[in-house]
């Protein structure tokens, strides 16, 4: 807590009440418990779709002139989105995560307007699903509690391998965009553009921490999440 003296042109007391005998303001200073609170709400609107975005869906309005998927193809679409809308939930919590416990507050900076930026994608994504008449995955929740602790690890470990799990999480993303890119059907453009745009995003996000000093990771570590991404997109498709 910390007390406010107010001298808007009249004379205080010397007993520091303020102005003409007015008690004085007292302002709570946030803390950390305030921080995980904001995160847990947070955490909650990422989680059920409400949390805010920036910029509008890169495919546009639908159109009656957009061409019909097959229902397989439909189906395969809609795996796909589901996995991105997945990755994007584990950026989110990552960053959130690594953001919460950084000392340093340009690399705070850094790590906030990643997740941002996540949160369009996040929007775009479920967008997609909900034209292709799908869902997140049910496991989503597991998804975000478990990248945020992540991120409160790799954040204890130092600023240049802070930003090399960002830089490193960012350079896999991009390998599934273009996977996917590469098995969308040829005719699912609204799709195509979304992920597009992500892939785009995502090669911004690695550079920015490549520019401020990423460390490249220990093999083991890059195996580990490998390993861990594969199981997300492995369930995410069906789940």
């Amino acid at each position: 807590m910390e007390q406010v003296v107010h001298a808007a042109g009249s004379k205080g007391s010397v007993d520091g009440s303020g102005p003409r005998g007015a008690a004085p303001a007292w302002r709570r200073r946030a803390g950390r418990l305030d921080a995980i609170l904001a995160e847990a709400g947070r955490a909650l609107r990422v989680l059920d779709g409400t949390v805010s975005h920036a910029r509008g869906n890169p495919a546009g309005p639908a159109a009656a002139a957009d061409p019909v998927l097959s229902d397989a193809e439909s189906r395969h679409a809609a795996g796909l989105m589901r996995v991105n809308h997945v990755g994007e939930i584990c950026a989110q919590a990552l960053y959130r995560g690594q953001a919460l416990l950084c000392r340093d507050e340009g690399i705070r900076r850094v790590l906030l307007q990643a997740a941002e930026e996540e949160v369009d994608h996040l929007a775009w994504c479920r967008q997609r699903l909900d034209e292709l008449h799908s869902r997140p995955s049910l496991l989503n929740p597991l998804w975000y509690a478990g990248s945020f602790g992540l991120g409160l690890a790799a954040s204890r470990a130092g600023i240049p391998y802070n930003l090399g799990f960002m830089a490193e999480t960012e350079r896999q993303v991009e390998e599934h965009l273009d996977g996917h890119l590469d098995t969308l059907p040829d005719q699912d453009q609204r799709s195509r553009r979304i992920v597009t745009q992500m892939r785009d995003d995502e090669i911004g996000h690695r550079t920015t921490a490549e520019d401020h000093g990423a460390a490249p990771l220990p093999a083991p570590v890059r195996g580990a999440m490998r390993l861990m991404s594969k199981l997300m997109t492995t369930t995410a498709y069906r789940i």
